[in-house]
């Protein structure tokens, strides 16, 4: 089985130090692949006169917030750009600074040269009433409810949920549905170039999810879900491929530590999140060993 090729899209903000090792890391593990990287340098500096050719970045780059359209606009901005080169991969995977892999190389290249699915994303339908948790149930009022209010006023505002009335101001219908979930995820040349297209052409969907920004509505853990899951060509995975442990409370996941060790080592998934060598350095140091 020929192993197929694979770039890396970068999104990252902080910790400079992580996220130069963090590309230190793929360089070594997969032969210096192409690597784009999206580097908000409004909130940190990142040296890069170091960094291998093989490493792009976005230019310029967008200033990102927390729950604004800013995030997706730079993921698309490097997807657009890692699409475009000579040496497209063929597979793309997304990460964070905050990411690092868990398994060698060559299970991760075995695992997607095998797969079936074009696309590994964590995604779940958000339909009206039909809300399997609280967190859909969230997501329909986020997404394909109507505000009423003032944006800067984000805990006081009417969000109007009625199917009925939310049909006619909204991209989604029974057959565009809306769909949410985990932000990360992986994707064979032929969906990268599906997502480019449909952002660039049905600027329908963007227009709605940028209209959420005043609202902090959090639209990267819904636009390319909703832009994959309505593909009719496009095989699915729920699956992305991660470790991340949502075991704590809270909007994000539990830092990972040396105690977390062998449940790495025993997860099926390639990449974990998040880390931060601030915090513990030696977990970074032992999965060194482990994907040697």
């Amino acid at each position: 089985m020929t192993q197929p090729t694979v770039g890396f899209v970068l999104l990252t903000h902080n910790n400079p130090v992580q996220v130069l090792r963090l590309i230190a890391t793929l360089n070594r593990l997969f032969n210096y692949p192409p690597i784009v990287c999206h580097h908000d340098f409004s909130k940190s500096v990142l040296p890069t006169e170091s960094l291998t050719s093989n490493v792009s970045f976005v230019h310029p780059y967008f200033k990102t917030a927390w729950g604004k359209f800013s995030v997706l606009d730079s993921m698309m901005r490097a997807f657009q750009m890692i699409s475009q080169g000579a040496d497209a991969p063929d597979w793309v995977i997304l990460l964070s600074g905050a990411d690092y892999p868990i398994k060698p190389a060559d299970p991760i290249l075995k695992d997607l040269a095998s797969s079936p699915y074009d696309v590994h994303i964590h995604h779940e339908l958000i339909q009206y009433q039909a809300y399997e948790r609280e967190w859909q149930k969230r997501c329909y009022k986020r997404y394909c409810g109507i505000k009423i209010g003032f944006p800067a006023l984000k805990s006081f505002h009417l969000t109007l949920t009625y199917p009925w009335v939310t049909k006619f101001f909204t991209p989604f219908s029974k057959d565009f549905r809306c769909f949410a979930g985990d932000f990360w995820f992986c994707a064979n040349r032929k969906a990268i170039n599906y997502l480019i297209a449909f952002h660039e052409n049905e600027t329908a969907l963007a227009s709605h999810y940028r209209n959420l920004d005043p609202f902090g509505m959090s639209p990267d853990e819904s636009y390319h879900h909703t832009i994959f899951c309505n593909a009719p060509h496009l095989q699915i995975s729920g699956d992305n491929l991660r470790y991340i442990d949502w075991s704590k409370s809270g909007r994000h996941p539990k830092t990972l530590l040396l105690e977390d060790l062998a449940k790495l080592q025993t997860s099926p998934a390639h990449f974990a999140r998040k880390f931060d060598i601030r915090t513990d350095e030696e977990i970074l140091d032992q999965l060194d060993r482990v994907i040697a």
